[in-house]
């Protein structure tokens, strides 16, 4: 009895509701702030590359019956889900009227001292604390831009006016009077940023990706970023994947039905 076919559509159907559950999360932070989408990746998965060259001998002739049973699992085929990856696309830019606001157009993230360290994030919805500090929703101080290797505990942006201008560039003015520069920062190669959730970002340890100037950027007073969740995309691939799984229960229904044959049914034709 084989359970070759069960286990394939058993592997799809797990890749299939991964793919759902990715799809769900990107549509509950559609109206989230600078949040960036993330799609879901698969591969496909062979059993023989678990065999060395000695142990399976596929044949290299046309499909056959009596070719079949030579191959050993060579055929086995499974769905892998090898994980997600965040698509880094700019969301539009949405005007608030809160001069605390921030938006930055092109590629590019701001500085906040989270507890476990700097983080980097687009969403500019910022606001002053009691101590005039420029702090994120959750309280993490915005940065300053400084030298490489600066303390960061040294580049707080804060201030005390409520007559606050910042330009395209990020620099401060606070009654005319320049206080700083925000910081904006880049890096090249975005796979290197793991997601950390409260839609920042760190480097991953694996990676050592140098941080850039993000010379390109530019800072928009008064605006935020919007999600790049195109919720009308997002649902068709709900509706696909939806399908796509129950395809895959049914196989499993399918193969189940076989074996169950192949136990009670075949041997009463003996």
């Amino acid at each position: 009895m084989s359970t070759k076919g069960i286990y394939t559509a058993v592997s799809g159907a797990i890749a299939q509701s991964s793919k759902l559950d990715t799809i769900a999360n990107n549509i509950a932070n559609t109206n989230t702030t600078a949040f960036k989408k993330s799609k879901q990746v698969f591969n496909e998965y062979l059993t023989a590359n678990e065999k060395i060259p000695d142990v399976i001998q596929v044949p290299k002739v046309p499909a056959s019956i009596e070719s079949f049973y030579d191959m050993q699992g060579g055929d086995k085929a499974y769905v892998n889900a090898a994980g997600t990856y965040v698509d880094h696309t700019q969301g539009i830019l949405k005007p608030t009227g809160n001069n605390f606001d921030l938006a930055i157009e092109g590629s590019g993230y701001f500085e906040v001292l989270a507890p476990d360290g700097v983080r980097l994030t687009r969403d500019g919805s910022f606001k002053r604390d009691v101590d005039g500090r420029l702090v994120t929703k959750q309280g993490f101080p915005v940065l300053l831009a400084g030298a490489p290797g600066a303390n960061p505990q040294g580049r707080i942006a804060s201030t005390n006016s409520n007559n606050i201008v910042i330009s395209y560039s990020g620099q401060i003015f606070a009654d005319g009077n320049e206080v700083g520069q925000i910081s904006l920062v880049d890096i090249k190669n975005k796979e290197a940023l793991k997601p950390t959730g409260q839609n920042s970002f760190t480097l991953k340890d694996n990676y050592n990706e140098p941080l850039l100037i993000a010379e390109e950027a530019q800072v928009h007073q008064g605006f935020v970023e919007a999600s790049n969740v195109n919720v009308v995309a997002e649902m068709t691939d709900m509706i696909n994947a939806t399908r796509t799984f129950e395809s895959t229960q049914q196989a499993i229904k399918a193969f189940d039905s076989m074996n169950e044959k192949l136990v009670n049914v075949v041997p009463k034709l003996r």
